[in-house]
């Protein structure tokens, strides 16, 4: 049970990392119909960028800016990838 929970704080470790972390939260995720730009730019030189898609893509996340793309772009990528 331990290396269990040890896996899964490992693998959540690239949070820690995220620049998201460390600016404003409601950057990514904005009204509807609101900018993502801000979040985007964060996104651009986020050295975890790639472990944060994988986790949104994997978890179907349906809101909020993830790994540099709207949940509209998300699905788009799902969808191109069938």
């Amino acid at each position: 049970m331990e290396d269990l929970f040890h896996a899964d704080a490992e693998e959540m470790g690239w949070q820690d990392r995220a620049l998201c972390a460390q600016t404003d939260p409601e950057a990514f995720f904005p009204e509807k119909g609101g900018s993502t730009r801000e979040a985007k730019r964060v996104c651009l030189t986020c050295d975890v960028r790639g472990e944060c898609l994988e986790y949104a893509l994997e978890n179907d996340e349906r809101f909020g800016i993830w790994g540099g793309l709207s949940e509209r772009e998300r699905r788009k990528l799902k969808k191109s990838a069938v």
